[in-house]
């Protein structure tokens, strides 16, 4: 009987860690399609970038020699709730678009970590309902030079800046739509999910759960990814167990380009390094690079024969 009891209490204790291991999705998150459509267009969204002052024309030229397009004049303000001071720049390009800073003060808390920033058509709706889709707002809205800001948190720990412009700008789409991308641990990859197509009244374009390794560095494992497209454009998730070598984890953004060998060399003219060199998956033909001032990205195209 004690043999017996003590064989029970082994396989409760596994099934435990099995549940444990499950992922989850956050109880209080909607359903897609029952929050209001917050989204303006891919075309209006940023990659936020932080180099120092120092490397800030270097790094723009670099990238505008890399993928073509434009930067608005140089502006010195206060982008956060809390005083500070920062060069601020938009770069434009037909492959994605970037928003520079170079802080000449200290950059407050939690600002620094938060990948991109989303348009959107009112903040306020927009603030409800990611609370309602599962998301935490790490900061409150605040006012900056062109509108309102805020910035929150998906689960598995995923940090976005969401705002609001006082005059709506017109920006032409993309050729080519940039690659939101997000790694995420398998216990919160539902939740994560979950909560963001909520937000994004989004569709899962694909789930391959043993997309081949080399993706992420590893060829001799596999893991799973998602894509996901909705209005504010495409997003890639990659769910890893963390054991990733340099210098996967570390690119925000990945960039679709016609041709990548040609955009490459482009790249390396313009001072940028190529910290992993192609590779092909899938159809796809990847690499990532390194622009001066430390900005880490992934480019990729169609693989050509």
């Amino acid at each position: 009987m004690k043999s017996c009891l003590n064989r029970l209490a082994v396989a409760l204790t596994y099934v435990v860690w099995i549940l444990a291991a499950l992922p989850v999705a956050d109880a209080d998150a909607k359903p897609p399609g029952t929050l209001p459509t917050v989204a303006v267009g891919s075309q209006y969204d940023t990659t936020h970038v932080y180099v120092d002052p120092a490397d800030v024309d270097r790094f723009v030229e670099s990238f505008i020699r890399t993928f073509g397009g434009q930067a608005t004049k140089q502006v010195v303000a206060t982008v956060t709730p809390t005083p500070s001071s920062t060069t601020s720049q938009l770069v434009q390009t037909p492959v994605g678009t970037i928003s520079v800073f170079g802080f000449q003060t200290p950059v407050p808390y939690p600002f620094g970590a938060e990948r991109n920033g989303y348009l959107v058509y009112d903040l306020d709706v927009a603030l409800k309902a990611a609370r309602e889709a599962g998301a935490d707002i790490l900061v409150s809205d605040f006012p900056d030079p062109i509108g309102r800001d805020a910035v929150i948190q998906w689960p598995g720990g995923v940090n976005m800046q969401i705002y609001w412009h006082t005059k709506k700008p017109d920006y032409t789409p993309f050729s080519t739509v940039p690659e939101n991308r997000v790694y995420v641990s398998p216990v919160r990859v539902a939740a994560f999910t979950a909560s963001f197509l909520a937000f994004s009244h989004g569709k899962v374009t694909s789930d391959e759960p043993d997309a081949p390794g080399v993706e992420i560095g590893r060829p001799d494992k596999s893991y799973r990814r998602l894509r996901i497209e909705s209005t504010f454009g495409k997003m890639q998730i990659l769910c890893t167990d963390g054991h990733l070598p340099y210098p996967y984890g570390r690119e925000s953004t990945g960039y679709e380009v016609p041709n990548l060998s040609e955009t490459l060399t482009k790249a390396q003219t313009a001072g940028v390094k190529v910290i992993q060199a192609p590779f092909d998956s899938e159809g796809r033909s990847s690499a990532i690079v390194e622009f001066p001032g430390g900005y880490v990205a992934e480019i990729h195209g169609a693989v050509r024969h």
